[in-house]
């Protein structure tokens, strides 16, 4: 199990397109099971409602845990994650809609 700690920094946390951003590239991992939690609220990664219903904003923390049948596909999975939020997420508020 890998447990990792991010800061959202993107203006929309992970409402509307971020969330559904964030659910379609975790869905592409397989052999890992993924879970966010924010304050005492824990939703499936890779269920869009789910991650909604957490109301993660700019600026809040947030945990992301990772399971998986073996140790590369951890840090594989925490490797695309972090590219995620740390950089695919931010690059949505610059783009026009």
């Amino acid at each position: 199990m890998k447990i990792l700690k991010f800061k959202l920094m993107n203006k929309a946390g992970l409402h509307a397109r971020p969330a559904a951003v964030f659910v379609r590239e975790v869905k592409k991992l397989n052999n890992v099971q993924i879970t966010i939690k924010k304050d005492d609220k824990i939703a499936d990664a890779k269920n869009v409602l789910q991650v909604l219903s957490l109301g993660a904003d700019i600026g809040d923390e947030i945990e992301v845990i990772i399971n998986g049948s073996s140790d590369d596909d951890e840090n594989n999975a925490a490797k695309v994650i972090e590219k995620i939020i740390m950089e695919i997420l931010p690059n949505l508020d610059g783009e026009n809609k």
